[in-house]
């Protein structure tokens, strides 16, 4: 995908039609994604319908890293905290 990208193709849309060319024939086999760049070839690929992507470690460490999550997280818990302790006191 990536290196389809690096020359202005469109790497999500050849997946989508591997994909849809296997199964018009009834074909049994997973689709590879290869050379995931980032987080968003990742959702494209698997949108596209592949089975598999390669992609380097580090972005698969950001698929379950991400800020938003870590702060939200972060609230929840000092939520619980703070009704397990009204809970307690109460």
């Amino acid at each position: 995908m990536g290196r389809l990208d690096d020359i202005a193709l469109d790497g999500s849309q050849l997946i989508r039609e591997i994909v849809a060319v296997y199964e018009n024939y009834g074909y049994s086999t997973q689709v590879l994604a290869a050379s995931a760049r980032g987080a968003l070839h990742v959702k494209e690929a698997a949108l596209a319908g592949a089975h598999v992507v390669t992609l380097p470690y580090k972005i698969f460490d950001q698929l379950f890293d991400h800020p938003r999550t870590d702060i939200g997280l972060e609230k929840f818990l000092a939520d619980y905290r703070a009704a397990q302790e009204s809970i307690a006191v109460g």
